[in-house]
């Protein structure tokens, strides 16, 4: 019998119910009654477990309304039925009929407040709704019903990273670990938590698809002949499940000219815990800017919080190309961050170290406090003699978001090579 033929047959046997007679008991004494033609007898009803089966099946199968006609009908034969009322729950939430998934799943809670997957069901439709906080309250009952497995950790931690609570979320991840759960999953889990080492207008955090920043900066240079000059810049991006896109527009002025230059910037996932960072850079008068100039960079997670990237940057001047290659590694410490970049510029031979470190104060990736300093050695020919020359920087940088909309970049550095620079830049971010 078809499954459409089964629940018809299941529909028409309760209507008839009262009309149908019992099938004979091979085991009993014979009856002298008048036993009824053949044709007479009607089918035996299909069991309870047996229907409840045929309709989980149809569920599975797609084809959800005959699936919830049989749930109904067996609900009306054994009301509050915790079983039935997790399965019709479960089957609104896929049709996204939520308030109808959300009153059976809290009727199978009641009727049964010690199952676990009643409340793994439920915390599911909250996460799902969007209402994460109650979606940790349901998987936090769920835990307390089943101590040694580490799905409803899981589970609890993503939700409460939905919520905000990144330190929560961090526990419930351990605690996972320390119950079983094989350490990829873990990996995963908490790299969703761990503050990206790109600038805040470039990873939006989740329901935000745009963001864009306006800066500026402004350098005081003693020595070497060299004049003051201000850069700023301004940036539209666009967010997606897996990277971003940005244009870019960027100035700077100096010696008493002016230059601007149009980017575009682009970040894009590749596989589990790899992204990589592609930008193009266009200057049409290039004055001060370099013709043209490009970045690729690959980042790749490993092991317990580090992060590789290897870079290649070149840019084109009028007569002249310059490249310069990079590789970094990156720790995360729960909520600190350090980063070491090697760099070498192929025209001068200069070798560059540069480290940064990082205090996610409040966990999350919108507020930071950022120290960075490096040094470089490199041959500098003037007038055919070829010098050897060192250069040292330093900075400080505090980031901080004042809304779920609008944050703020204030920072100074320093540098000293054959002549000091001192400068102050600030940036706005905003996003939708």
């Amino acid at each position: 019998m078809t499954n459409r033929m089964l629940v018809l047959a299941l529909l028409a046997a309760f209507g008839a119910q009262a009309a149908m007679g019992q099938a004979p008991d091979p085991g009993a004494p014979a009856s002298s009654e008048p036993v009824p033609p053949a044709a007479a007898v009607k089918p035996a009803e299909p069991g309870f477990d047996e229907q409840f089966g045929a309709a989980r099946q149809l569920a599975r199968d797609g084809r959800r309304k005959e699936a919830l006609a049989v749930f109904t009908v067996l609900l009306a034969r054994s009301p509050g039925n915790s079983d039935v009322l997790l399965a019709r729950g479960r089957l609104y939430a896929w049709m996204e009929r939520w308030r109808e998934a959300e009153a059976d799943l809290k009727a199978a809670t009641r009727a049964a407040p010690r199952y676990g997957d009643t409340w793994s069901a439920l915390g599911d439709l909250y996460r799902w709704t969007d209402r994460p906080a109650l979606a940790a309250g349901a998987y936090r009952h769920w835990s307390g019903l089943a101590p040694k497995d580490p799905a409803p950790h899981l589970a609890r931690g993503r939700a409460l990273r939905l919520a905000g609570d990144t330190k929560g979320a961090r526990a419930e991840f351990n605690a996972a670990r320390k119950l079983g759960a094989p350490d990829a999953d873990v990996e995963k889990a908490l790299d969703t938590l761990r503050p990206s080492s790109l600038a805040p207008d470039a990873v939006a955090p989740l329901g935000y698809r745009w963001s864009a920043s306006v800066s500026g900066s402004k350098t005081w240079v003693s020595g070497g002949g060299l004049s003051d000059y201000r850069n700023y810049g301004m940036s539209l991006r666009r967010h997606f499940d897996h990277g971003s896109l940005a244009l870019e527009a960027l100035g700077v002025h100096r010696f008493d000219t002016s230059d601007t230059a149009y980017a575009l910037d682009g970040y894009v996932g590749l596989w589990s815990r790899a992204y990589a960072n592609l930008r193009y850079q266009i200057a049409p008068d290039h004055t001060l800017f370099p013709r043209d100039s490009g970045r690729v960079e690959l980042y790749e997670g490993v092991g317990k919080g580090w992060e590789l990237a290897a870079s290649e940057d070149w840019l084109h001047f009028t007569g002249t190309t310059v490249n310069i290659y990079g590789v970094a590694v990156a720790k995360y410490v729960s909520d600190y961050y350090g980063r070491l970049r090697v760099t070498y510029v192929d025209t001068s031979g200069s070798v560059g170290w540069r480290l940064t470190l990082r205090d996610y104060y409040r966990g999350d990736a919108d507020h930071y406090l950022e120290l960075n300093g490096g040094t470089s050695r490199g041959d500098n020919t003037r007038g055919g003699v070829t010098l050897l020359q060192w250069s040292e920087s330093v900075g400080v940088a505090w980031v901080t978001f004042l809304s779920p909309r609008w944050g703020l970049k204030v920072g100074a550095d320093y540098s000293d090579s054959d002549h000091t620079e001192n400068s102050l830049s600030a940036a706005i971010y905003t996003r939708w």
